[in-house]
This record gives structure tokens, sequence and C-alpha cells, in this order.
């Protein structure tokens, strides 16, 4: 058994800050990691550049959560933006914001500010247990698969912090969804979330394989994006996909603005004084001055392709893709599903299950990327881990 009265399952970012809101209140925290490291899909997300979250009011910021702002709102409100980058740079890891508006550590990756936050957390002395699996319940402890055998853990309270059912290479596999509905807890069904698009392309589109596509804009229902994204041999990804892919996942139409840059007056204008009898790639190119990985989304999804100048530009400023629905769930940045608000009290504490509270990606909610989910589930770690801490308090 673990002397610690909090347990801490996973120690990803929600449940290293579930762990730092209760040692901050001299409370001894026990983590347990099922995976050799900790927080695996941080470091994983962080390698291209850590986007901690984003440099605007918290207001705004709070739309991007959809359905779920009501709920998350006192939780952002209380750890959003601005908190969330003053807590990097107490960490020692100085930030920046982007021109559109994500902010970064200046060091890019992730790994110099985990190692800050593990050594703050060691220093008030929780304790992390490296590949301690969590099977369940067996009565009312806590089950383990660890490299010294089963264990059982009984601590005064708990926070899960498991994720999602995205990167199972990582340690997000989803697994824990089983052991909650044996309690009696509630579950939403996993959905992929910030997924990529599957394309059957035709063999001309193999060239621009790995092109970048900027200067465009995605619509899917009432989602619109003018993120970049990727052409890749499997289909569609990147920033600008992931931002409409909630809506293209409840079966609305995918269209791209191929120049949102311009009035549809103004293509029809440019295309009009095109040569007569012209190609289709010439006409792209010479008239509306096209790059070659939007002419090459164009030759895809518009031919055959009208001739009348008003026609054509009307295409191309709403191109109907044509693609096979998302990238398989593993492959998901994140994923929508899980534990749901109602199945929770106000401190995040299941209500089939006093004591034992959730955090993070396992809540039923969802974001694009961009700082969105990583803010989110730092806040909601948070607020789970307060909510313990006054539990332990007898408040």
């Amino acid at each position: 058994m673990t002397q610690a009265p909090a347990l801490i399952v996973g120690a990803g970012p929600a449940g290293l800050m579930a762990a730092e809101a209760l040692s901050s209140r001299g409370h001894a925290v026990a983590l347990a990691e099922a995976m050799p490291s900790p927080a695996r899909k941080f470091l994983m997300a962080g390698r291209s550049g850590l986007n901690i979250t984003r440099d605007e009011p918290t207001a705004p910021f709070l739309d991007a959560y959809a359905e779920a702002r009501g709920w998350l709102a006192p939780m952002i409100e209380a750890f959003g933006p601005a908190e969330v980058r003053a807590w990097v740079e107490g960490l020692g890891q100085e930030t920046f914001a982007g021109s559109t508006a994500r902010v970064f550590p200046k060091a890019m990756k992730a790994s110099p500010l985990l190692r800050a936050w593990l050594a703050r957390l060691e220093g008030r002395g929780a304790v992390l247990h490296r590949r301690w699996r969590w099977t369940g319940w067996e009565g009312e402890a806590l089950r383990f698969e660890t490299p010294d055998g089963p264990r059982l853990e009984t601590p005064a309270v708990a926070v899960l912090a498991m994720g999602g059912a995205s990167w199972a290479r990582l340690g997000s596999d989803g697994a824990w969804a089983q052991a909650l509905a044996a309690r009696g807890v509630p579950l939403a069904p996993f959905r992929p979330a910030n997924a990529g698009l599957r394309v059957d392309w035709s063999p001309a589109m193999a060239p621009r394989f790995g092109a970048p596509v900027k200067a465009a804009a995605l619509q899917a229902g009432p989602l619109r994006s003018r993120g970049e994204f990727a052409i890749s041999a499997r289909g569609l990804e990147g920033g600008g996909i992931y931002a409409v892919s909630a809506a293209v996942r409840e079966g609305a139409a995918l269209t791209l603005d191929l120049l949102p840059d311009l009035e549809l007056g103004e293509v029809a204008a440019r295309l009009s004084r095109a040569r007569k009898g012209e190609s289709l790639a010439n006409r792209l190119r010479k008239a509306l001055r096209l790059d070659p990985a939007r002419r090459a989304l164009a030759m895809e999804f518009a031919r055959p392709a009208p001739a009348e100048p008003a026609a054509l530009a009307a295409l191309l400023k709403a191109l109907p893709v044509r693609h096979a629905g998302l990238r398989p769930m593993d492959e998901a940045i994140s994923t929508a599903g899980g534990v749901p608000r109602a199945a929770l009290d106000e401190g995040l504490m299941l209500r089939a299950i006093p004591g034992v509270f959730c955090a993070g990606e396992m809540l039923d909610w969802e974001a694009p990327t961009g700082g969105w989910l990583l803010t989110a589930c730092l806040a909601t770690g948070r607020h789970a881990g307060l909510a313990a801490a006054r539990r332990l308090e007898g408040g």
C-alpha cells in the first residue's frame, strides 16, 4: 500500500496538474502511470513545437468548446490562457505568442517544461510509480498490475486522468471505460476528434504528397477554418482539417474555398479574361495564379469543370471534397466521448463512486488543436485536484 491519501491515475498533463493542485495544499500524492515514462502524448505533441495555449481573452477562447462551453467555463476562467502562460513561466520556461495567437515556450519543446514540472512535484513529495497499469476495482480498492505483481490501493481520494481513446501506443487506449461502466458510470461513446481525412487520390496527385495548402478555407456545417493543412498519400491532414473534423464526423459535407481572399465576382472576372479554349490547368495557373497544391486539388475535385466563368468561379469558391471519412480513431489527435458531465458533480467527482474524480480527455468534451486541448486538460486537472483536496480537508 502507498502511504499517500491521494492517488492520481495517469501522469499526463491533467494528472500532473491534479497532483500539483493537491500537493500545493500540503497533501501527500502518489501518481500511477501505466507507461515506462510520464506524459508521452504531451512529449509527442511538443516535438514540432509545444502549443500550450493561446494569446486571447477567455471569452472568445471558450467558444472553441462548443456544447461543453457552459460547464468548462468556470474551470477555464479560473485557469485559462493567461494563467497557463504564467504557470509555464513560473516553471522557468519563457513563452512567446506566434502570429496566429498560439503560445509556445521559447524552447519550443515539451521536455524542458516537463522536467521542471516533475522536479517541482518531486520537491513537494509527490511519488511517481511507473508501469502501474490500473485494471479496475477489487471491492473498494483500486487494482494495479505492476512490475512487482498485483497491488491494491485504497486512497482517501483518487483522480483518474488516463486520457481518451487515441494514440494507444502512447498510453491513451480508453481501456478504463469498461471498469467505469461496470461500476455504474454512464459513458458517451468514443469518437475521433481532430482527425485527418481519408481520400482515395487519383494517380495524378502523387507528386503533391507532402505539399502544404496555406491559402484556402474549409467549411463543414457551421465550422469554418483558414488553418493550414497538407496533402498526404492517405488524404488530408493538419490543423485546418482538424478544426472542421467534428462536423465532418457528424455527416456535414466538406467544401474548399481555394480563393478565400477574393470575392466570387472577382474570381469570375479573372476567369472571363482567359483565352478561349484554354485548358483548366492553364486558367487556374494564369488567370487565378493558384499555386501547385491548390491547382492539384482543383483538378482532382472540380472535373468535369464547367466552361462558363461564373459557374467555375462558384465551384472553386465551394469545391466539394470527395473523401472516405475520418482516419481511424487511434490516429486522431484526440477523442470526443467518455465520462459525461451528468455523471459528475461540480468538483468532477463521479456521482456513482464518491471520492473518485475524473479529469482531462477522459471527460466528454472536444476542441480543436491550437492551444484549446491542452488548456482544458490542465484546467480540469487543476479543478479535480482542488476538489479532491477539499474532500480530504473535510470541505
